[in-house]
């Protein structure tokens, strides 16, 4: 088949980028035809809150990556819908993640469409936005209006889609293990790296830190005093989205010293580091969907703490792969006792619950849907 994606890939950065990149080389692994149509600006600056929107890393991929996407300009979006219909691709997949880009992917996709061939099938990271605005159901239904079908990564998002399209085809297939940040390393070298002690029970907050994952909730568990005879380390990796100095005063008022901050984006070269040095990766989020840190801590085989907002926990089984708390300090610092006081080790179960998460399940659905389509 001829594939084509629209959206983040490079040289941008971060997991919508990570994600595509992966999704299409499955689909050459499977031998189809495949291309990336990114962009050449995706979020003005002015609207975007990280140093930089560009990887630092080197870009692997073995297919094109076009850069030629404009996503505030609408001569521009004329321009390559027109082209991307007369290459008359089967599917064009769009992953929808956020209302601004409804009007540059809503148009681009019609036009598409008019060559009365090829299928949108659009994935969901959500449909309801984390930080809402008074205009993003006008904008989504725009984009909803040109879809095909759609593959929700979460329940809630599944259910989310009917609120604005009861009849559109859709399906849930949870989201594939993120397996191209590298190999694992030994604990003791990871932790060398980044200049952690072995001795400590080192867990890891992962990822762009804004208000709606929780990491206030997290360190604010931290001072529960059932904790405080453990050796607890909590180590925060991730780019600021909002002013640190709001956790900053949390962690000086608390008095806690076993924090460190990276306030920087990971590099997808140094990822292997974080996981594999921590003991517990810790997802206090306090409203979700899915998330991307859960795969990537499968991939290392990390126990994860999450707390059962969204779809966490249809991914993480309490007992299983880790720990599925309540949204609040103290749900976490119980689950935070349980892991220091029991040691428990959950290798085995998380080798097992991983293979629910493949990349070929991914690939499957959406192929199972454009068939689907086809007998409309």
């Amino acid at each position: 088949m001829k594939i084509t994606l629209i959206g983040t890939a490079y040289p941008y950065r971060g997991g919508l980028a990570s994600f595509n990149e992966r999704l299409m080389s499955q689909f050459k692994d499977e031998g189809d035809e495949v291309e990336i149509k990114t962009f050449t600006l995706q979020y003005p600056s002015i609207l975007f809150p990280g140093k930089t929107q560009f990887s630092t890393s080197e870009n692997k991929n073995d297919f094109s990556i076009e850069r030629c996407v404009n996503s505030i300009n609408p001569f521009n979006w004329i321009k390559v819908g027109k082209k991307i219909k007369k290459e008359k691709p089967d599917i064009v997949i769009i992953k929808y993640w956020m209302p601004f880009m409804s009007p540059c992917f809503g148009t681009i996709a019609r036009i598409i469409k008019s060559n009365k061939k090829t299928k949108i099938i659009a994935i969901a990271d959500n449909i309801i936005p984390h930080e809402r605005r008074f205009f993003d159901s006008w904008l989504t239904k725009y984009f909803v209006g040109c879809v095909d079908a759609w593959i929700a990564m979460s329940k809630s998002v599944f259910d989310d889609i009917e609120i604005f399209d009861k009849k559109v085809l859709r399906s849930l297939c949870f989201h594939p293990i993120f397996d191209n940040f590298g190999e694992k390393i030994d604990k003791e070298t990871a932790q060398k790296n980044l200049g952690l002690q072995s001795k400590e029970i080192n867990i890891l907050f992962f990822g762009l830190v804004r208000d709606y994952k929780g990491l206030d909730f997290l360190i604010k568990a931290l001072k529960n005093p059932a904790l405080e005879n453990y050796p607890l380390h909590l180590t925060v990796a991730g780019e600021f989205y909002e002013p640190q100095s709001k956790y900053d005063e949390i962690i000086k008022e608390l008095d806690l010293k076993n924090i460190t901050i990276h306030n920087k984006f990971i590099a997808n070269e140094d990822v292997k580091n974080y996981f594999c040095a921590c003991d517990l990766v810790v997802l206090p989020y306090k409203t979700a969907t899915q998330s991307g840190v859960t795969q990537i801590a499968f991939h290392f085989e990390k126990p994860m703490l999450v707390t059962d907002v969204g779809g966490l926990a249809e991914i993480v089984k309490h007992g299983k792969s880790g720990y599925v708390c309540q949204p609040n300090p103290q749900s976490i610092a119980e689950c935070l006792l349980d892991f220091c006081k029991n040691k428990t080790d959950f290798t085995e179960s998380l080798m097992e619950e991983k293979k629910k998460f493949s990349w070929e399940r991914m690939t499957e659905s959406i192929k199972e849907l454009y068939t689907k389509t086809l007998e409309k």
